[in-house]
């Protein structure tokens, strides 16, 4: 039994994978599987995915289904994984060099932590350059809400979980005819119950594709209203601050409108806040509808 799964959900993306798998060939720690959730490619990804496995460098694990969307493949991937710990590596990014091997050095600090829910460490671009800020070094333990809310942390980080701590939460609605739910909806459930451990070790080397969803955050709101209002109502219930609420119940709004919710302030958690923010939401739908006009 291997220590680690490391997931990439992908979906046409047979000509950057490559990028991935190299970086993993090449750790020097090998208590790895590769788990490839393939979300409905119609590219050449399962031929190539097959071509490394007969090359039995490393030990690969390949799941094909029908296009779900980003949350979707975390879905399956969740539901397949049955190594002690877990981190996601996307198809347009790699890992670190020995990231592996510092993740595992990591491992028996958290392992026998019920109350930690695993790691957190950095991303950095091609150059090394780390994504945002580090964490402040006195910041040895947190949630992730509070790294970025009460500790100032700024951009991606890179999360590894105990698979058992995963488990034991929801996965990810499935919306007819939508493909995209926020993956921070899980994390801040994760977060009401656990601490991750931080670290200032870079995990994981990031690459923004144009036709990654990171870049095409607007059209995401448009395309997939029902996903972002479901997250919205879940971060309103959770925030720790007016601020915090606020600014969701205005993304609510403006997500409700899209879908043309009669009733979202009766569905919403918060239901004064979600009034106040009415002006601001529709001037946000207003927004989204021509930024993103064809």
């Amino acid at each position: 039994m291997k220590t680690l799964t490391i997931f990439t959900p992908t979906y046409n993306r047979a000509y950057c994978l490559h990028q991935c798998y190299e970086s993993l060939v090449n750790q020097s720690n090998q208590d790895f599987i590769w788990l490839i959730i393939d979300d409905g490619s119609t590219d050449n990804t399962k031929e190539l995915v097959g071509s490394w496995i007969k090359e039995n460098k490393i030990d690969i694990q390949y799941h094909y289904q029908n296009n779900q969307g980003m949350h979707g493949a975390h879905n399956a991937a969740y539901r397949l994984i049955d190594t002690e710990l877990n981190v996601c590596i996307d198809s347009d990014d790699w890992m670190a060099e020995e990231a592996v091997a510092k993740i595992l050095n990591l491992y028996p600090k958290i392992k026998n932590r019920p109350d930690i829910a695993g790691l957190v460490g950095l991303d950095a671009d091609k150059t090394g350059k780390v994504i945002g800020s580090k964490i402040p070094e006195h910041v040895t333990e947190s949630t992730l809400y509070d790294l970025y809310h009460k500790h100032k942390v700024t951009g991606d980080k890179k999360l590894v979980y105990k698979t058992e701590v995963v488990k034991k939460f929801p996965q990810y609605p499935i919306f007819e005819n939508e493909r995209f739910v926020p993956l921070g909806y899980l994390y801040q459930l994760i977060d009401q119950e656990y601490q991750l451990v931080t670290t200032n070790t870079v995990f994981c080397i990031v690459e923004y594709m144009p036709d990654g969803s990171s870049l095409n955050i607007l059209k995401q709101y448009r395309r997939h209203p029902k996903g972002f209002a479901f997250s919205r109502k879940s971060r309103m219930a959770l925030a720790k601050n007016f601020k915090d609420r606020f600014k969701n119940a205005v993304h609510y709004v403006s997500s409700s409108i899209f879908i043309k919710n009669k009733n979202f302030i009766k569905e919403s958690p918060k239901k004064l806040i979600t009034i106040m923010a009415i002006p601001f939401g529709i001037a946000l739908h207003l927004y989204i509808l021509y930024k993103t006009r064809k």
